[in-house]
């Protein structure tokens, strides 16, 4: 049955992915952007057949206004809309804090407007850190935040343990569930894309000459977006209180590069070879961001399991070899890396 499905977001690399598909289903859906005149034009171009089926409201994740509105008329939520930077801010509240009380923004303002059905976009982060013992993770998995982890990680972990904390006392009928992606990976629709899709971008373009001694977990925006949209239409007690982690494998950064230089050899002129040393890595983060969040990660194994969301919300994963390869496509195709 057709619903109206606010999604939060609605300019990100995931949440227009899930805009997407829920137009693709025969969805209405309202979405929530910061600028309104900046995002609308952009939204309305990439949806031009959508007419009154999309919906485009002002919000900020740290202000009540446009929420209501936004909310009017709405049978469930994607919540997609976090802070996700490319540096490390200098004050973990930067990230910490928006995420919290954004999140319970959107909680409160869904279960005023009586909305009954809500979907987190969370993140891995909030699931295989702060646990250096372990290398393979399951949904029933969280951070440990304890052992000291960066801003973004602990941005996640907090966000999600806040909402279910939320729902479990203030709205205990509402049908919560998380999408807890890890690095996302896929086709983009312009240069406004994920961090993850700008390290396979770094690889391509020659950015990056050597490869670091590191790996991440690989899935496909739009299984991402599948997996919210399954979970917002569900029956309620297939979904209620679960965490979905989307994720297919672990592959680390020189088996990425082996699937580039394997499957699109005409983009993997510039693709690198040789393995970066891990003392170069620590000596380039004392000046680089990046190298920064990579330096804690070298060598380490984050395995995260997307088996339970196959099992439960009954789909199977696109392969990540696949999804590295369409990554690479896209952005050649889109004019985003010259050949």
């Amino acid at each position: 049955m057709a619903m109206t499905i606010l999604v939060t977001g609605g300019t990100g690399y995931i949440g227009g992915e899930v805009i997407d598909q829920l137009l693709a289903r025969g969805h209405s859906v309202h979405t929530t952007v910061r600028d309104k005149g900046k995002s609308e034009p952009r939204l309305r171009a990439r949806w031009s057949d959508a007419g009154e089926r999309l919906a485009v409201f002002e919000a900020d994740l740290m202000s009540d206004a446009g929420w209501a509105e936004a909310n009017a008329g709405c049978d469930a939520v994607a919540h997609v809309a976090s802070p996700f930077p490319l540096a490390v801010p200098s004050d973990k509240d930067e990230l910490v804090v928006p995420a919290r009380e954004g999140t319970l923004r959107a909680l409160e303002f869904a279960d005023k407007a009586g909305i009954k059905r809500f979907v987190q976009t969370s993140s891995a982060a909030a699931i295989a850190y702060g646990q250096p013992e372990k290398d393979h993770f399951t949904h029933l998995d969280w951070t440990n935040l304890t052992a000291g982890v960066p801003p973004y990680i602990e941005s996640k972990t907090v966000a999600e343990r806040a909402a279910r904390d939320w729902v479990a006392t203030k709205a205990p009928t509402m049908v919560f569930c998380s999408i807890n992606p890890v690095a996302v990976f896929g086709p983009v629709y312009d240069d406004d894309m994920s961090t993850s899709v700008e390290l396979v971008k770094k690889i391509i373009d020659g950015s990056i000459p050597l490869i670091p001694n590191m790996g991440i977990c690989v899935t496909d925006v739009r299984d991402v977006a599948q997996a919210h949209v399954r979970a917002l239409e569900a029956p309620a007690e297939k979904v209620r209180g679960e965490r979905f982690p989307t994720s297919e494998k672990f592959l680390w950064l020189r088996e990425m590069a082996d699937v580039v230089r394997a499957r699109v050899p005409e983009h993997a002129g510039k693709v690198p070879s040789r393995p970066m040393p891990n003392w170069l890595v620590r000596l380039l983060a004392l000046f680089m961001d990046e190298m920064k969040q990579i330096k804690g990660e070298l060598g380490n194994v984050r395995d995260v399991s997307g088996k339970h969301t196959e099992q439960v919300l009954g789909y199977s994963f696109i392969p990540a070899e696949q999804t590295i390869e369409d990554t690479v496509r896209s952005l050649f195709a889109k004019g985003i890396v010259k050949p």
